[in-house]
């Protein structure tokens, strides 16, 4: 399995199509954050609660999402139009910056009472479990509602949590964005 995932990475390498977590120059990403500092601040820290934090988000979900916004797969008023001028390398680079940054977060609330739907992929803690999946510690309770109901309503679309908030009444996505909107959140810049 492991030859195998190096070979088609290799290859795609070759192909000059992927970028994995290390290909992101750091540097350059910190330089290219400038842009997006205004709403997710340059440390990841989001300074508007409709914006997400995504400093410590796993690089691979920073450059899906970018890209999703970039080629119209997912689209927002702001982030579609940024994000479409960005090149493979440029949306490699911020993921290399913004993934770089450590979080810290502090649960204020017995694990053991977190939405059950939502830990196996985001955690207790709302750190993320798999690396396509975002951190949701200390988000914005109406960004985390916002997002669920556009998976709920079809306004966002993926294979997992489409059908999940689908399930979900207004109520239930209010408890889960409560839950983790408690969670506090520090974000380290590392430079």
């Amino acid at each position: 399995m492991r030859l195998a995932a190096i070979t088609i990475l290799g290859g795609l390498m070759l192909a000059g199509g992927a970028h994995s977590d290390e290909l992101g120059d750091r540097d350059a990403g910190r330089k290219l954050a400038s842009q997006c500092s205004t709403c997710h601040g340059r440390d990841g820290y989001a300074q508007i609660p409709i914006a997400p934090h995504i400093g410590g988000e796993p690089a691979e979900y920073i450059r899906n999402q970018l890209t999703a916004f970039r080629d119209g797969t997912r689209e927002h008023e702001m982030m579609s139009i940024v994000a479409r001028m960005l090149s493979d390398e440029q949306i490699a680079d911020l993921a290399a910056w913004y993934s770089g940054h450590k979080v810290q977060v502090e649960l204020k609330q017995d694990p053991s009472d977190a939405p059950e739907q939502c830990v196996a992929c985001h955690g207790a803690d709302g750190l993320h479990v798999y690396k396509d999946a975002p951190n949701l510690a200390g988000e914005a309770n109406i960004y985390i509602d916002t997002q669920l109901k556009a998976f709920r309503n079809g306004k966002r679309e993926h294979e997992i949590m489409t059908p999940i908030a689908q399930t979900l009444s207004d109520e239930e996505i209010r408890a889960i964005a409560d839950w983790y909107a408690d969670i506090g959140l520090t974000i380290e810049m590392v430079e």
